[in-house]
């Protein structure tokens, strides 16, 4: 990027750089009144995009400090594309080294739910794979068998009970949040997002699959972090979600 447009980017998103030099009016006077006016609504834009991206994280710390919190992360992280519906993945991340947020330790995962459900609505359409094609398969052919998750799948991993705080926060439901971990499988099998809590061993088996892992061998990863994992469980949710997009040895 040429100097003076970083110059310009810097003063944009901070009120204390002076304005660009060389910048003026239509008509030749000093723009700086009519700068300052701009970069303010540049950065109230972007707090409140951020806003929409992540509201339950907002209704956790409050209107009034999600400005604040958001008004900082803007001004260090400016969109770097001009696809809005993406602005904020690197919100998360900025949560874990926000010092006034410390004592919510479950905001960084709470803000990656959000941002996996909003990837997810905007991915790319793709169909589901049939699961009856796996009651075919002989029993070695089937441990070999590959399943592809749909672009609009996503696992979120969490210690913290995530998606209970997003669902007593987003929704009607307020049964009670409960401390435990909790690992979400996000999917979007029409127009609607949807969320499938995981079973234990059910987020490191999707993963392994998704790293390109043959069933068996992705099973057993998750048997080794989680003894109790349920392969036959863990295949009913992912395929009620409509998670697969394509089944193949």
């Amino acid at each position: 990027m040429p100097d003076y447009q970083s110059a310009f980017v810097e003063a944009l998103l901070d009120p204390a750089k002076p304005v660009p030099a060389g910048l003026v009016r239509p008509d030749g006077l000093p723009a700086g009144r009519r700068f300052d006016i701009y970069r303010n609504n540049v950065v109230v834009a972007l707090i409140e995009a951020l806003g929409e991206a992540f509201p339950v994280v907002r209704a956790l710390v409050g209107e009034e400090f999600f400005e604040a919190m958001a008004g900082v992360y803007v001004r260090a992280h400016p969109p770097s594309s001009p696809r809005m519906m993406f602005y904020g993945e690197g919100f998360a991340a900025f949560l874990e080294s926000f010092e006034p947020v410390d004592r919510f330790a479950y905001l960084p995962d709470v803000a990656r739910l959000e941002h996996a459900r909003r990837v997810s609505y905007h991915a790319a359409d793709d169909p589901a794979a049939d699961p009856s094609v796996l009651g075919e398969r002989e029993a070695a052919a089937l441990m070999q068998t590959r399943l592809v998750l749909r672009a609009a799948c996503h696992v979120v991993r969490s210690a913290h009970p995530v998606y209970s705080i997003w669902r007593f926060n987003a929704t009607e439901d307020k049964a009670p949040v409960l401390p435990a971990a909790e690992d979400v499988l996000v999917s979007r099998p029409a127009d609607a997002v949807l969320m499938h809590l995981l079973p234990p061993g059910g987020a490191g088996f999707l993963l392994a699959l998704r790293a390109g892992e043959p069933l068996g061998r992705a099973a057993d990863k998750a048997m080794h972090d989680a003894p109790d994992f349920d392969l036959g469980a863990t295949l009913s949710v992912v395929f009620a979600a409509q998670a697969i997009g394509t089944i193949s040895v």
